[in-house]
């Protein structure tokens, strides 16, 4: 499985548009093959830092995901949004263990 995992710093006066863009985005990407869950959520101390948490099947699944036509859009889209350059990571996970 891969992990995505980020921060997105926002300007405060583009926080609602960014925030219509990355629903549209997260529904669109919901509905793709090999993905496990893609979402974007609200840092609690800045509410102008998103937070994007991502699990996928695969690479190929994720490469996909790269070519897609909403992922075109979103990153047309985005740059006007940022307030500095994101910070995203990705992790190959080899097990996962439940925790709760």
């Amino acid at each position: 499985m891969l992990v995505v995992a980020g921060t997105v710093k926002v300007k405060p006066e583009t926080r609602a548009e960014a925030l219509q863009a990355a629903i549209r985005m997260a529904k669109a990407t919901q509905a793709e093959p090999g993905c496990r869950s893609y979402g974007f959520y609200a840092d609690v101390a800045d509410p102008n830092t998103i937070l994007i948490f991502e699990q996928w099947e695969s690479e190929a699944a994720l490469l996909a995901h790269f070519q897609t036509p909403h992922m075109a859009e979103f990153n047309a889209a985005i740059p006007r949004f940022l307030a500095a350059p994101p910070s995203i990571n990705r992790y190959d996970v080899g097990a996962v263990v439940k925790l709760v």
